[in-house]
């Protein structure tokens, strides 16, 4: 187990070079000035020049690439182009809400997806296993910028004036406020510390923080928001769940064990909980560490249409504004989130499958 955790761990270090290298030079290749970008088409030669010594674009590429190997390594991707601010401020204050609907977004597709792929498994060739079928390939072609926009004028203005009715855009309702865990404890951090930026990024998770205070109300507005975004997110994950766990459960349920397990009297639920699942979740658990990873960098559109100031829609700005820091950073975190997630999936494997553990 150790051994395969520390190969697993070792495997992983090329693969983030690569990520490192790959950012930079897709970041430097997309078309256009960030002078111009930013300052607008009619800065002049001397202002552009001046504006690329300032932040460093003035060096050869492979010294630009080295500054930011080493700034990384220090955990400092260095300050926005566009607002003059560390990055690393702005991650601890966008990347909590692209965790919060990631997550979201996954339980539910993994509560409806295998709820659903389990009953279609059980129920196979009848017209439930037809049914879910289908909604399952609808959810896997469903864009979802247009599901996002249907939810968002359903709730929003159709059920507008019912119980029914959610918020269509953004994190929190005005005049609430999420008070950060930091300051109801009464613990005194001083600002722009790396201790404040670590309690300010949990702080910035609104879910986890109104559970801490204790702030109902806070939790309520915060699920009432996410939900829409949450559901739209989810579709795709969801049915891609759903369709997997009924293939691999029905290869399970043909195996000689259940057909011994159930000679022997064992009652069908113990059959289907104790022997079918357990040995069909490792292709799972492939599938749901893949959508965790596609989920954090697929909040793109979904941030964007409600109006959620989170990792995609500041880097969709960050693209368009050519600020190449912002670019990096936010691309090598969610890459890194990407690793990371796998990772942990290659590792639950050793615990799924004894035969891991035996090489």
């Amino acid at each position: 187990m150790g051994q395969y955790a520390i190969r697993r761990i070792l495997s992983a270090i090329p693969v983030l070079f690569g990520i490192l290298l790959v950012t930079f030079i897709l970041a430097r290749s997309i078309p256009g000035d960030p002078c111009k970008s930013i300052l607008g088409e009619k800065a002049t030669v001397a202002v552009c020049e001046k504006f690329a010594r300032d932040h460093g674009l003035d060096k050869p590429l492979p010294v630009q690439f080295a500054i930011f190997m080493a700034d990384v390594l220090r955990g400092d991707f260095g300050d926005s182009i566009r607002f003059s601010r560390p990055v690393t401020l702005i991650l601890v204050e966008r990347l909590p809400m692209t965790i919060e609907l990631s997550l979201t977004a996954l339980i539910i597709a993994i509560i409806i997806g295998l709820s659903a792929g389990i009953i279609s498994a059980l129920r196979h060739n009848s017209l439930v296993d037809v049914a879910t079928m289908i909604g399952a390939n609808i959810g896997v072609s469903m864009p979802v910028f247009w599901l996002g926009l249907m939810l968002a004028y359903l709730f929003a203005i159709v059920f507008k004036d019912t119980p029914l009715w959610l918020p269509p855009s953004g994190r929190l309702t005005a005049g609430l406020s999420a008070t950060p865990y930091y300051e109801v404890f009464g613990w005194g951090l001083a600002k722009g510390t790396a201790v404040f930026k670590f309690f300010e990024f949990f702080a910035n998770l609104y879910i986890f923080n109104s559970i801490i205070t204790r702030n109902w109300e806070v939790l309520v507005d915060v699920l009432r928001h996410l939900f829409l975004p949450a559901v739209a997110l989810s579709t795709i994950p969801m049915a891609i769940i759903a369709r997997m766990t009924r293939s691999s459960l029905l290869d399970v349920m043909g195996r000689e064990y259940i057909r011994a397990a159930r000679a022997k009297g064992v009652l069908e639920l113990n059959v289907i909980a104790k022997h079918a699942m357990r040995n069909a979740l490792l292709p799972l658990a492939t599938i749901i560490g893949l959508q965790l990873g596609a989920l954090l960098g697929g909040a793109v559109l979904t941030e964007t249409i409600f109006g959620l100031a989170g990792v995609g829609r500041i880097l969709f700005e960050a693209i368009t504004a050519r600020d190449y820091p912002i670019i990096q950073a936010f691309t090598v975190v969610i890459a890194v989130g990407y690793v990371a997630v796998n990772l942990l999936v290659d590792l639950s494997y050793s615990y799924l499958d004894p035969r891991v553990r035996l090489e």
